[in-house]
């Protein structure tokens, strides 16, 4: 889950080789590392206004100002999280695309990949997706979230001008499938039950046939 590289450690110079010791930039990597682990669980368990930075702090186990050595404030902790976890998913979901597939086998593939990043990172998917973000974005994560728009607008319409699809509104299909990707993740979520590989196939094969044409 962790996209930051850590710095290697020093190496010992002498025929006795010396206990290494992590470097500076190793220390800084970790802190801010453990500030944006602390900062997800709380956001995820309290939504953004209900976390206070000095709980992220405690949680994180360093000081409050420690935190705003990294992050100018909590808009800026929140926009760098939004970031790293909506890059992460884009590249279990949307790497080496395979734009020239027929739509059917697009969205199976598009919704498996979805569902196991889901399944394999619980905590960052009900961030993105079970958290309203819209007001405190800031123009760096806006113009994140508007290049996948505009990557799965154009899949979309591509598919409806060759028939596959059904006409209207791309937003629209699109609101349907991750409404309903969304409703069987927080059912799931509520009871604490995980939803098994026929589920998601079932709900895959449901949410199909509502768009096609």
């Amino acid at each position: 889950m962790n996209i930051h590289s850590l710095a290697m450690t020093t190496a010992a110079k002498t025929s006795k080789a010396a206990p290494s010791r992590p470097s500076q930039r190793a220390i800084v990597s970790d802190k801010r590392e453990a500030i944006m682990t602390a900062a997800l669980e709380l956001f995820v368990e309290r939504g953004f206004f209900g976390t206070a930075v000095p709980e992220i702090a405690e949680k994180a186990g360093v000081g409050a100002g420690t935190i705003y050595r990294y992050f100018e404030s909590k808009e800026a902790l929140v926009n760098a999280l939004y970031r790293q976890e909506k890059q992460r998913f884009a590249e279990r979901t949307i790497a080496e695309f395979p734009k020239s597939t027929i739509a059917r086998e697009l969205f199976r593939t598009m919704w498996m990949r979805m569902a196991q990043f889901a399944v394999e990172n619980p905590k960052p998917f009900v961030f993105l997706e079970l958290h309203h973000h819209a007001s405190y974005l800031d123009d760096e994560s806006r113009a994140l979230e508007q290049r996948m728009l505009e990557l799965f607008t154009n899949v979309v319409v591509a598919a409806q001008a060759r028939g596959e699809l059904k006409a209207g509104s791309p937003r629209l299909l699109m609101g349907l499938v991750m409404g309903a990707f969304v409703g069987v993740i927080r059912s799931c979520v509520e009871v604490n039950q995980p939803v098994s590989e026929a589920d998601w196939v079932l709900a895959e094969q449901c949410v199909w046939e509502a768009i096609r044409a």
